[in-house]
């Protein structure tokens, strides 16, 4: 890796870590190997670095949430589902920095027009193909998963103890959908 990708690995892993705002530059530099300078040259502030750290790890969430559909269709719907959220469950555990730093950049969007445009957009990406697994073209069952996505992932990460495994969710929809059907 180039000095760039170091400095970026760096404040991924700082994120994941610290947090956004704990993250210092001598964090960053200490984690990465490299020297304040570098992250001037390459990034021109902290908070440039920061934010490009936060939407690389936004784009590599939506892919693992990709990565998680069930490749195989032909299954009933409900196991695509229970095989979707048991893979993406699992990716919470082995990739928790990446999660943990996607939860971060959540909070720091609320202050970056920019960080909102991109992580809109990765967004609209993972609704898109979560409602594709589902032959959904209007996209309602994506925005209903991506939703629930985003909170799981926060009891994940908050306490993976008693955050809802693949069955429960699949379980829960199942009551949710009797209780809204139509009559």
């Amino acid at each position: 890796m180039g000095t760039r990708e170091d400095l970026l690995a760096a404040a991924k892993q700082c994120l994941a870590e610290r947090g956004y705002a704990r993250t210092t530059v001598r964090d960053i530099v200490a984690a990465s190997g490299t020297n304040l300078a570098a992250i001037n040259y390459h990034f021109g502030t902290r908070d440039k670095l920061l934010n490009q750290a936060m939407l690389e790890s936004t784009a590599a969430a939506v892919q693992q949430i990709l990565d998680s559909l069930p490749s195989d269709d032909a299954g009933p719907p409900a196991a695509r589902l229970e095989t979707f959220w048991r893979k993406l469950i699992e990716s919470f555990g082995t990739d928790r920095a990446l999660w943990v730093a996607n939860a971060e950049s959540l909070a720091q969007a609320m202050h970056s027009p920019e960080m909102r445009a991109e992580m809109g957009g990765a967004q609209q990406q993972a609704r898109d193909g979560l409602s594709a697994m589902f032959g959904d073209p209007d996209n309602q069952v994506g925005a209903v998963l991506q939703t629930l996505i985003g909170g799981l992932l926060i009891q994940w990460i908050v306490d993976p103890e008693r955050a809802p495994a693949p069955e429960d969710l699949t379980a829960g929809l199942r009551a949710l959908t009797g209780l809204v059907a139509p009559e």
